[in-house]
């Protein structure tokens, strides 16, 4: 166990032939709970960094442990590992379920170091499922009970409080609050300090989800800091940061102007596919994968054999309640329509505007309104309405504007 403590944050490889071998001693031992308890906890918990396999096995065995020995600490912990295997295998209402049950038992054990170390965690979930006024109280949670220790409650990762910053800056500007800038960069700077993962994978949560979206933009600091995280998540041993790193190298690549940018962005993207069709990485994410290709391939003017892949993934995000990504997706879809603007197409635009609509008044997303103004603008130019055209286009470029978002005022500003 104190091997596999020295080496958690240099080698997780290594650490956990260490868990496993203190798990085989441990239970030739078995009245001692407490020693059979804390290798499987380890080994469920760290699970989320890239040793799925067998989790859900190892997670019941920790459950009947922790139920003997009256040990919900444990317990709470190895849980992580469980969600994990959900997101592997695309199972997000099943990950995002489970973390309620985890919150639950850890606010009943209402250890301060325990919140801080394990809400960081379901940050990802929460954005799949578009749970932002969850993250946002979740996060701010966390910051508040780490009280500017950037290490407290880091046994799982190695800055919570840099994971919470950038998770509440996401939050704030996905529902269009002030404040998200300083988070992103304060959050950022924290892990830089930390381990190799954490590091990796905030800076893959700060681009990833922001350049999707149009809240920044990919210029050459953008890239030049995620092929930072790439690089460090590349000798970490650890697949889920490697291929966080790698998609939102995807994304970015994906918007900017060069051909050869973007044919290394389908090539990142195939490679994070075939992570998670290996069980390397949470399957979860292949209708964001695909959605980028299609996006892509109608750019190079393919837009026959991109829209019925773009529904695809919109109607598999929908189907597994990742509204988060669903978003993002049908703002694009209607884009694509627009753009090939037949009869036909126009009106599945009009009704998957419709429904972004709906949903987007249901949860209260600034990014969902900007996306809004953006594509009513397109329709109503496609119908042959200036008018409106000019109105939906103004209101679009106001509100980039006021809520500072990076890549939606340089759209604003590009339309006619």
């Amino acid at each position: 166990m104190r091997a596999a403590a020295w080496s958690t944050n240099r080698d997780l490889g290594a650490a956990r032939v260490s868990w496993e071998r203190a798990r085989q001693i441990a239970d030739k031992l078995p009245t001692d709970y407490a020693m059979r308890i804390a290798p499987r906890t380890m080994l469920c918990a760290t699970a989320w960094r890239g040793d799925y396999l067998g989790i859900s096995h190892r997670v019941d065995e920790l459950r009947e442990l922790c139920a003997a020995a009256g040990d919900k600490a444990s317990l709470a912990i190895g849980m992580v590992g469980l969600a994990s295997e959900h997101m592997l295998y695309g199972r997000v209402r099943d990950a995002s379920r489970l973390f309620a049950e985890q919150t639950a038992l850890v606010e009943s054990i209402g250890d301060s170091t325990l919140i801080v170390g394990l809400t960081a965690v379901a940050a990802a979930v929460n954005v799949a499922n578009g749970e932002l006024a969850d993250l946002l109280r979740r996060s701010q949670r966390v910051i508040e009970l780490a009280d500017g220790d950037p290490t407290k409650g880091n046994f799982m990762l190695g800055s919570p409080l840099g994971c919470a910053l950038v998770a509440r800056g996401i939050a704030r500007w996905w529902l269009g609050l002030s404040g998200w800038r300083d988070d992103l960069a304060s959050g950022v700077e924290l892990a830089r300090s930390a381990d190799a993962a954490t590091y990796a994978t905030v800076v893959a949560w700060k681009y990833g989800f922001a350049i999707g979206t149009g809240v920044l933009i990919a210029d050459d600091n953008a890239v030049s800091d995620i092929e930072e995280a790439l690089r460090i998540a590349e000798g970490s041993g650890d697949d889920t940061a490697l291929g966080m790193a790698k998609f939102a190298l995807a994304v970015a690549l994906e918007h900017r102007d060069s051909a050869a940018d973007r044919q290394r962005a389908l090539e990142l993207l195939e490679q994070v596919r075939d992570m998670c069709l290996h069980q390397r990485f949470y399957s979860s994410e292949i209708p964001a994968i695909d959605l980028w290709v299609a996006r892509e391939s109608a750019r190079r003017g393919d837009r026959d054999g991109a829209i019925p892949s773009m529904r695809q993934a919109l109607d598999d995000m929908f189907n597994a309640g990742q509204l988060g990504n669903w978003a993002n997706a049908s703002a694009l879809l209607s884009e694509t329509l627009l753009e090939r603007g037949g009869v036909n197409d126009v009106a599945e635009a009009e009704a998957a505007i419709d429904r972004l609509a709906a949903i987007s008044a249901d949860h209260g997303w600034a990014i969902s309104e900007v996306w809004l103004l953006r594509v009513r603008a397109l329709l109503a130019r496609a119908q042959g309405d200036e008018t409106a055209y000019r109105d939906y286009r103004d209101r679009y470029r106001d509100m980039a504007k006021t809520l500072g978002f990076e890549g939606h005022i340089a759209w604003a500003e590009a339309m006619p």
